[in-house]
């Protein structure tokens, strides 16, 4: 024995307006969406008209097909069967939506509705329906061809079936409706796309619509999802990680005003405008369902917005460099798989170098070797150092900007690229000449066992710019080197164990302090007398040059930092040596 299921339909409207739709202002879409529905079924060349009334009641009246007794029962009165709509022509491509679950909807604002309908050639209907799931079906007064859906308004909803209220989600929903839409005699429709209007006016439409003016619109066309709109780009800069929404319409009826997913990631920088006959909605239609159709789009579009950049590099680099200012972060994270990108950013992105802004390409005639700085602390440390040997230094601690100098050596043989080491511009310093070596190996061993304690190789060079007294440098080696150690020293006994075992194998090349022979107050702390005193300022260079550096301050280095300080100051101020002053 078989049973059917029974539906309460009060449960019905609590999953509706409690977990499907986001608001209970979308009944006004609904009956748009029935409306426009019943005009469309007439034929393309019918001129339809959609009326709203307001006052005790809420009357939305169409010149549509219209139904007839029999298509009423199965329309308003079934939930979720779709095989007799398929048959009486109501799930055509061309529709919006569907009777029986959209209407339902109303019942969010309404404790009864009433349809009055008629078919041409057929007695005209009066549908009745409760909240409470009752309905019954009567005949209808005389009426020309067509529908009227009345709402009688639930107490505490009366504010949203109000004329303002109802204006504003007929306007909100169905402004591009290709039928004439009125609220109380007020026309909402606008009989044109946003898209269509003359430059001018896009801007205007952006302004009072998406609140900016933009710095460019780009048409766009998707004729395997139907679809046409435009994207407007931001003019001003936006994080990266918010995801802005776009207005997209579903056959002119509006979907969503922050529909997320129809752009790739990297197109941050552009709030699209868009409608669609091909997307499919999801359930509640407040957003796009994610499928094949919405991938292709999303991957038409990118190629209409990687082409309006290759156009601007064309025809107006003045414009791209602007753009380029204000969004560079969304066209180097394209650039980072698209190689066509990757050479408008090799163009014309201006990096940070310790020479200037200056290209990739123009780095590249410059100094041929793309040499880099993997980080902002590394860079900072030796710009100025490596500018006075002449050799040309990119920032690569910006987002993206080491990864594309990789990136754009990996796909090109001619293109040369090399993180610099900082241990690499020792062989660039001049040593010192025999005689002045002999002279300082008794200073130079006192600074030595000074900072043996702290891991660190005391040599002396002579180097550009004279002004620097000290540069403390770490190769890569010994960098690894301290944070294996420092794992290592925080692991449990086991993961311990397995570090140990790996240590032999770590290379351990020690930092250097390099004290420039070039620098007058080196060459005066070398030939001091007072071998404590030398020590004191060797470990004051040593944290100044830690603190140039923007290296990390380990305990070691930060009690040495105090205990050099307060020993220079105790030699400075009279009264030392434990005589009070007076």
């Amino acid at each position: 024995m078989s049973n059917t299921f029974q539906v309460d339909l009060r449960g019905i409207v609590d999953l509706l307006s409690h977990h499907l739709y986001a608001s209970p202002r979308v009944y006004v879409r609904e009956l748009l969406q029935n409306a426009v529905d019943a005009i469309t079924a007439v034929g393309p060349d019918h001129a339809g008209q959609v009326e709203i009334t307001t006052g005790e009641a809420l009357r939305i009246t169409d010149n549509g097909i219209g139904l007839t007794e029999a298509q009423v029962h199965e329309l308003l009165a079934t939930i979720g069967r779709s095989s007799k709509r398929d048959e009486l022509g109501f799930a055509r491509h061309e529709f919006l939506g569907q009777f029986g679950i959209g209407l339902l909807s109303c019942f969010l604002v309404a404790d009864e509705i009433r349809v009055h309908t008629r078919r041409e050639g057929a007695t005209p209907v009066l549908w009745t329906g409760y909240s409470d799931g009752r309905y019954d079906v009567r005949p209808g007064d005389e009426r020309e061809p067509g529908t009227t859906v009345t709402l009688l308004p639930r107490r505490g909803s009366e504010h949203y079936l109000t004329s303002a209220t109802v204006v504003e989600l007929a306007g909100l929903y169905g402004s591009l409706l290709p039928v004439e839409v009125t609220v109380d005699g007020h026309r909402v429709t606008t009989g044109t796309v946003p898209w269509a209007l003359p430059a001018g006016e896009r801007n205007t439409y952006a302004e009072s619509m998406l609140g900016f003016r933009p710095f460019d619109v780009i048409d766009l066309n998707v004729p395997g999802a139907g679809l046409t709109g435009a994207a407007f780009v931001l003019p001003t800069p936006v994080n990266p990680a918010t995801r802005g929404g776009h207005r997209v319409y579903l056959k002119r009826m509006l979907l969503s005003e922050n529909v997320e997913g129809l752009l790739p990631d990297w197109a941050f920088f552009a709030r699209c405008v868009v409608d669609s006959t091909e997307l499919r909605p999801t359930a509640s239609r407040e957003a796009l369902y994610d499928d094949g159709m919405l991938a292709e789009t999303r991957d038409a579009i990118a190629d209409q917005l990687r082409g309006w950049l290759v156009r601007l590099a064309t025809t107006d680099p003045r414009r791209l460099a602007q753009f380029l200012q204000i969004h560079h972060l969304g066209v180097k994270a394209l650039a980072l798989h698209d190689d066509e990108m990757l050479r408008l950013v090799e163009q014309w992105y201006p990096m940070q170098t310790n020479m200037g802004e200056l290209t990739l390409a123009e780095f590249r005639a410059r100094y041929g070797v793309l040499r880099y700085a993997a980080t902002a602390d590394e860079f900072r440390q030796l710009a100025a150092v490596a500018a006075a040997q002449d050799v040309g230094l990119i920032n690569g601690g910006y987002v993206y900007d080491a990864d594309l100098i990789q990136r754009l050596a990996a796909v090109d043989p001619e293109v040369h690229a090399e993180r610099l080491d900082p241990t690499d511009l020792t062989t660039r310093f001049t040593a010192v000449d025999a005689e002045t070596e002999l002279r300082l190996r008794p200073f130079l061993s006192a600074a030595q066992r000074r900072l043996d304690r702290l891991g660190c190789e005391v040599v002396v060079r002579s180097f550009d710019p004279a002004g620097l007294p000290a540069l403390y440098l770490v190769s890569r080696a010994a960098a690894f080197h301290d944070e294996f150690t420092a794992s290592r020293d925080q692991a449990d006994d086991l993961w311990g164990g397995v570090l140990d075992a790996l240590s032999s194998t770590v290379p351990n090349d020690r930092p250097q302090l390099v004290l420039n022979h070039r620098n007058p107050l080196i060459r005066r702390v070398a030939a001091l007398g007072d071998a404590e005193l030398a020590a004191l300022a060797v470990e004051s260079l040593y944290g100044q040059a830690l603190l140039l550096g923007h290296h990390p301050i380990r305990p070691a280095d930060a009690a040495l930092l105090t205990t050099s300080f307060l020993g220079l100051l105790d030699r400075a101020v009279p009264g030392g040596n434990g005589e009070e002053s007076r």
